[in-house]
């Protein structure tokens, strides 16, 4: 994709796909010339960017989407990579209430010492904006177990937009945020017919995929009941 590379260091998601790692679970790492992103460091995220040569303390910038052990759990030791060793404050964390702070049914996730040593920690909620260097990042509603859930679009300045939805089940006005963007990301986690509240199926996608008309879709986050287990 032009200047930038999507590496997806899992493509698995759910309880029984993390504990099984039979399509791993590290989230996706986002790579231009100057900027490491790693977005959702699961179970496995270090151990696997380790073994695919790349560095995690390039990392920049780390996005949560929310507190669910399959999308934060390496989240605390890339903020050590991330800021050498807890040595130097550096980078910028993004995360949902609930991972940061907790909310009335999960978390708070990543320890108030982890919080204290990147230059940033922000906070996400639909619609909160921020930047990292020169790209800009849009929080979007997502509709989750997890009810401060959110998706993330990477305003990027050369390539085109970069959506990700996260773990969500469909809903009226879903596709709003991520709106013209070049490449979706969806986390497409329960196969037709077998749908599972806060989560995507086939047919939820396929709806996305026509409210957003993205140039690229990509499917991710796949559950064990998926065929391409």
């Amino acid at each position: 994709m032009g200047g930038i590379q999507l590496i997806f260091v899992g493509t698995g998601g759910g309880r029984f796909a993390t504990l099984t790692q039979k399509r791993r679970t590290g989230g996706i790492r986002i790579v231009s010339e100057n900027l490491h992103i790693h977005m959702d460091p699961g179970p496995g995220a270090l151990i696997y960017s380790l073994n695919m040569k790349l560095n995690p303390q390039k990392v920049k910038a780390i996005l949560v989407s929310h507190c669910h052990p399959d999308h934060y759990s390496d989240a605390e030791i890339f903020v050590e990579a991330m800021t050498r060793g807890m040595i130097r404050r550096r980078g910028i964390l993004a995360a949902p209430r609930s991972v940061l702070q907790g909310n009335e049914v999960c978390g708070p996730a990543i320890s108030k010492y982890h919080q204290q040593m990147p230059e940033k920690v922000i906070e996400t909620k639909p619609g909160a904006s921020f930047c990292i260097d020169d790209m800009q990042v849009i929080a979007g509603k997502a509709r989750h177990t997890d009810l401060d859930a959110v998706g993330y679009r990477l305003k990027t300045r050369d390539v085109g937009d970069i959506g990700y939805t996260s773990d969500t089940e469909y809903f009226e006005g879903i596709g709003k945020p991520y709106e013209g963007v070049r490449v979706l990301l969806l986390c497409v986690m329960r196969p037709s017919g077998e749908p599972w509240k806060g989560h995507m199926t086939p047919e939820d996608a396929v709806k996305i995929v026509e409210e957003v008309g993205p140039e690229m879709v990509v499917a991710t986050h796949f559950g064990m009941k998926m065929s391409c287990f």
